[in-house]
């Protein structure tokens, strides 16, 4: 039996699509120590610069000493709720003002938990096409219909709401904001028409935007003034907060029934309540003051052609691919293949995720190195 693995495994490897784990010997700020060597980090979430940032660690530390322990040791639905789990619910409701939050321990957590519990038999979710993954997964796991429309094809969504959405009991739309791959942004305002329109719930995924989108950087929602409009806004704190863990945000009902109804939450042991502790230390203490820096990095980002802080580069073949990641480490840049079934056939690519840290001249030089490889 383990010949079929190991055959499968050769073929990934044989069509240069074989993953494996990196072993880092330390990140520090906008640099990453791979083999001894010395590199620009241009694949990590780390946007606004707070994870592996020692500073910000010892300010925290100084200012948690010995309060919060490192593990919970239960779900939150037994005893693995503490304070400070509800003051980070609560603070991320009032700064969305919005009825109730929940907390999750990633966002895959949350995606999958929402998604396979929001809609049941006899509904029906309509998701963007490049959606990501845990989106597509927890949908399958409901017992719900699911269409998945052509990537922010709102006349194509319009058309399957038209055709499919009196054949259901209840509908949800779903969709990313900024898309973690492709870092162009979805038509929000046509989303929250059409949820209106056809009488849906709004699912909006603001994971890689919280933190960097709008004033308070709570994610493109927020600079638009729609977040009263939306459902449901998921984000996660893995990323620009430089934490652990992931929320959803919406109305006390909505909330509730996923409290009730949501496997990832449920059976879940919680984050332990240090890393709570830090997700709202950062939120208070530090993403006040980031706003310039966030609008720089934008401002970069839109100054390679992207809509966002993600810029994709793409390159085609899998073993291209490979080959760019190679010539951009050889020049002192850290980036990583993404190919399917991440992206779709034919389009792997380099992503390069701005972090506050990195500027103009490190960006495009990197850029140039990835196009001379086509």
């Amino acid at each position: 039996m383990l010949e079929y693995y190991q055959e499968t495994l050769n073929n990934l490897k044989q069509h240069s699509r074989l993953r494996d784990i990196k072993n880092f010997s330390r990140k520090d700020e906008k640099y990453i120590y791979f083999n001894d060597k010395k590199l620009i980090n241009l694949s990590s979430n780390n946007y606004l610069g707070f994870a592996d940032n020692k500073s910000v660690t010892d300010e925290f530390l100084n200012y948690a000493g010995n309060e919060y322990s490192f593990g919970s040791a239960s779900a939150r639905l037994l005893t693995g709720t503490l304070p400070v789990y509800n003051e980070l619910e609560q603070l991320i409701s009032d700064l969305f003002n919005k009825e109730k939050t929940l907390l999750f321990n990633s966002g895959y957590h949350a995606n999958v938990g929402i998604n396979s519990s929001i809609a049941g038999r006899g509904d029906v979710i309509f998701s963007d096409k490049l959606n990501h993954a845990s989106i597509i997964d927890g949908m399958r796991l409901s017992e719900s219909k699911f269409f998945r429309y052509p990537h922010n094809n709102m006349q194509a969504l319009e058309k399957l709401l038209i055709r499919e959405r009196k054949n259901f009991k209840n509908a949800v739309i779903v969709s990313e904001s900024v898309f973690s791959m492709d870092g162009d942004i979805t038509d929000i305002e046509k989303l929250v028409e059409l949820k209106e329109k056809y009488d849906c719930l709004l699912i909006l995924d603001e994971a890689h935007a919280f933190g960097v989108f709008g004033r308070q950087g709570l994610g493109v929602s927020e600079t638009l003034g729609l977040t009263d409009k939306i459902d449901l806004i998921i984000g996660t704190f893995g990323k620009a907060i430089g934490s652990m863990g992931a929320f959803v945000t919406g109305d006390k009902a909505l909330i509730e029934y996923l409290t009730n109804k949501a496997r990832s939450f449920i059976f879940s042991t919680a984050l332990p309540p240090v890393n709570i502790a830090f997700s709202k230390w950062i939120i208070e203490n530090k993403l006040p003051y980031t706003f310039e820096k966030r609008m720089n990095m934008l401002k970069l980002g839109k100054k390679a052609g992207s809509q966002s802080h993600i810029i994709p580069i793409i390159i085609g073949g899998n073993k291209e691919t490979l080959n760019t990641c190679d010539i951009l480490y050889a020049n002192g840049c850290f980036t990583l293949p993404i190919r399917p079934p991440t992206v779709p056939e034919g389009t792997s690519r380099i992503r390069i995720s701005l972090t506050t840290d990195i500027n103009e001249s490190e960006l495009f030089n990197a850029i140039s190195l990835a196009k001379q490889t086509k």
